[in-house]
């Protein structure tokens, strides 16, 4: 009578160690399964910049996009570079160079950490108020026209037209951000009749 409580005890434990070890195969292979995944992901990195909010549907074709996607990239970026504050500063730097070409990163990040010093000794911040947008789908550039506001200390000193161009490549799937400069009216002209001369 004990010799067959004790097969069935030992037939009992042998069923369950066969059940553990498919167990314990089955999650070291869901285990190889996901070491190999973040294996084969570690260090592609994929970046999307779009507009925060698309407004308007664009086309992208080869290395050019339409007008409406230059106007929402152009506002965007006047947003990150313009409209900062010594809170904000940092993270929209940040958040710019994320996209801009690597030959033009590292003059952009200079100019945008003076700019930050500049801010945060001043307590300052500048608003641009955007006014016209002028699109130029040949050159992949947008023209930005407003006012831009300063603060110091919570007071405005100065409200000043401006206008801005940006200019963008599109590239492997990704917009990058290859100038943004101010620019005057003479300049604006000058440029034109260039563009007309070469055309």
């Amino acid at each position: 009578m004990d010799h067959l409580r004790y097969q069935d005890d030992l037939k009992g434990l042998k069923d369950r160690i066969r059940g553990q070890r498919l167990a314990i195969g089955a999650l070291t292979a869901c285990l190889s399964v996901a070491l190999l995944t973040v294996y084969q992901t570690l260090g592609t990195q994929r970046i999307v910049v779009t507009p925060p909010t698309v407004d308007k549907p664009f086309w992208v074709s080869g290395a050019r996009v339409s007008n409406a996607y230059l106007e929402q990239m152009g506002g965007y970026v006047a947003w990150l570079i313009l409209d900062v504050t010594p809170a904000s500063v940092q993270w929209k730097k940040e958040a710019l160079l994320s996209f801009v070409e690597p030959d033009e990163a590292g003059a952009l990040k200079i100019r945008q950490e003076v700019e930050a010093e500049r801010l945060k000794k001043l307590n300052a911040s500048t608003y641009f108020l955007l006014q016209q947008l002028e699109p130029d789908e040949e050159k992949q550039t947008v023209l930005l026209s407003g006012r831009l506001r300063t603060y110091v200390n919570g007071q405005e000193t100065s409200v000043t037209p401006k206008r801005y161009l940006a200019q963008f490549s599109y590239r492997g799937g990704r917009s990058h951000l290859k100038a943004f400069k101010e620019v005057d009216r003479d300049q604006q002209n000058i440029a034109a009749t260039d563009g007309a001369r070469q055309r």
